[in-house]
Parts: structure tokens; sequence; C-alpha cells
């Protein structure tokens, strides 16, 4: 089985050509501000972005055909966790989301490029929107303002499934508490397979990372978007962007600030422990989430790869269960994967409706 994965983020394109569970390429595509800024919108970027999965296939001498092609899911809006059909209401849903992520991008490439050989099953699995939460967790202080969840849903599942093999047991077996450490920090719940709690990591709340505010303080927020000082926009960016360590630091590049760290630099050192207080405090609440029933804890991610974040973060929480690290992502491999067991009727592709 021949299966391409694609993975748009905000600077770049991963690919992947996968033979079963064996890669074939696996590839980094960079875009750099230049390239990007000529599109007004993220949904403009689409043909773009496929062109250059098409060429590096082409430099690579692999042909577009497969026997599956799966890109990253979209947050267009709540689903369910699983493998789902990529059809034209989950293009178009994609292509109009409300919160606009490269992400969103995956699923219509996929269908473009699957749809260059007619008959070519095209999937997306774990889109960043999966909503398992319990009802009570949507349930703010405000009818207005409904907490919702934007997670690494996809990566957070891979590495659960991983941990849960390397134990004997399966997912659907244990309680778990699990953490990516990227441009946005989740954390969520998984209770027997279903994660029942997870934080908007996109521009909502949780722990403040190197691009994203986190939860903020609302009614400073407030004071300052009727202050006239920032357009509508600016404070977008300022949630979402030239948000959290990169506002704090003028860099949302962890090696840069734990490399002023190593150089004596207080306020930086200040900042990064910050961070890390504030994703121990996002974990153990999660334990309360759980009753205290927690398995174990799995640290993911690209921050993951840093023992000084991980060492820190571990003094703080591993009284409430075993912690593993995972570094790195797993997205790729991931959605092979996926693809993989549903070509073999391991799983069941969904409808998106």
């Amino acid at each position: 089985m021949l299966i391409l994965a694609i993975n748009p983020g905000s600077t770049s394109t991963k690919i992947a050509v996968y033979d079963n569970d064996k890669p074939l390429l696996v590839k980094n595509i960079a875009h750099s501000p230049e390239d990007l800024s000529q599109f007004a919108e993220i949904a403009h970027q689409k043909d773009f972005r496929r062109q250059l999965v098409l060429d590096t296939l082409r430099e690579a001498r692999i042909e577009p055909r497969f026997d599956a092609v799966i890109g990253r899911g979209s947050l267009a809006k709540p689903v369910e966790g699983g493998v789902y059909i990529v059809n034209r209401r989950m293009v178009d849903d994609a292509l109009n989301a409300p919160d606009q992520h490269a992400c969103d991008l995956g699923c219509v490439i996929a269908r473009d490029i699957a749809d260059l050989n007619p008959g070519t099953p095209c999937f997306t699995a774990d889109p960043g929107s999966v909503d398992e939460l319990n009802d009570w967790v949507r349930i703010s202080g405000s009818p207005l303002l409904p907490n919702k969840c934007i997670w690494h849903a996809l990566n957070q599942r891979a590495i659960a499934r991983r941990y849960a093999k390397s134990i004997g047991k399966r997912y659907c077996e244990l309680n778990l508490i699990i953490c990516h450490l990227g441009g946005g920090i989740s954390v969520a719940a998984h209770d027997h397979g279903r994660a029942v709690d997870a934080n908007n990591a996109l521009n909502g709340d949780g722990p403040f990372s190197p691009e994203r505010a986190g939860t903020l303080p609302a009614g400073e927020l407030i004071n300052l978007c009727f202050s006239g000082k920032l357009t509508q926009q600016e404070l977008l960016k300022r949630i979402a962007g030239t948000a959290g360590m990169s506002a704090h630091l003028g860099t949302n590049d962890m090696r840069v600030a734990l490399q002023r760290v190593a150089d004596g630099d207080k306020h930086a050192q200040l900042i990064v422990e910050a961070m890390i207080y504030h994703t121990a405090k996002a974990i153990a609440a999660q334990g309360a989430v759980l009753c205290g029933k927690v398995d174990a804890i799995l640290i993911t991610g690209g921050m993951a790869h840093s023992d000084y974040i991980v060492s820190r973060l571990q003094q703080r929480i591993d009284w409430i269960a075993p912690v593993h690290c995972f570094p790195g992502e797993d997205e790729m491999q991931a959605l092979a994967l996926n693809a993989l067991a549903t070509l073999n009727g391991k799983i069941t592709a969904k409808q998106y409706s």
C-alpha cells in the first residue's frame, strides 16, 4: 500500500510517502514569510502549497498514484475522534473555517491530489477540533462564551497508543494526562480512550507558549480591546502569533530562549520558568478531571527535546503519576498508519456531515 500524507503548518508543508508502515520519503518544505505574504488569507495558499507537494514528489521520482492520500484535519468544526473520508462538504468547511490555520489546507490538498487518479481514497484523521469533552467542560461563566477545545489530537492520540503498546495495554484501558509542548501547548485528560477535557491551545486558554497567550485576565483584555491602541487584527495576533514567549522575549524559538537563559539572561529565565510553571499547573488540574486515577503523564512535542524544560516540569508533576517523555511529533507516521489501518479494514472511516 503506497500512502501519501500531507501536513501543512504555519511556515512549512510536511509530506511523507509510506510503503505500508515504511517511510520512503519524508520532506519538510519550508515557506519563507515572503512566500506567504502574497496571500491575504490562508485558504488562498492552497494552489501554491499543492504545487510544491507535486514538485517534491516529481523531484523524488514518485508518481502521484497512491492507494490512499491522507491530510491533516482542519479546525472547521467539532467532530469525534477517528478517520474520516474527505468529501466535498469537508473541503468547503475547511476553506471557510472560522479559526483559520494552515492545517485547514491538509484535507483540501489531499483531496486535490487524490482526484488526479479518480477513485483514490482520501482521508483525514483526528483533527485539532476533535471534541469528546464531558458536557460540563463546555460551561464557562458566561453563556455567550462556551469553552471549546482546539488541541494536538492527532499527535496526542498517536503517542497514547504508542505508550499503551509499550506496556502491553490498549489506549482504551488507560487514564492518561498528555501534554503537547509546541508552538501552542495543549493538555488533555484521556479517560479510557476518550479525551474528556482539553484546552483551546490555538487562541483560547491554558498555559502560554512560544506563540500563544493562553489564558488572559478577562477584564484587562476587554479594556485593551476598547482602548483604541490596537486594531482587531493586531489584537488577534497578540493572542496567537506574536504572543506568549514571543511577546515577552521577541523570539518564538525555544532554542534561542534557552541559550539566553544559559548566558545568564535573568528576564529570559523568568519567562521560561513561568511557562513551565503554568504548564505544570494545567497538567495538575487534569488530575482532578480524572479524580486522581492517573496511570501516566506523557510529555510530547518539539520542546520535549529540552532536558531543561522536561526536568523542571517533571519536578512539579511526578507526584501525580509516572512521567514519560516522547520528544517531537509523531504526526506524519500517525497519518500514514491511520490510512493503512483503514485500507486494511482495521478502522472504519466515518462520514463527515
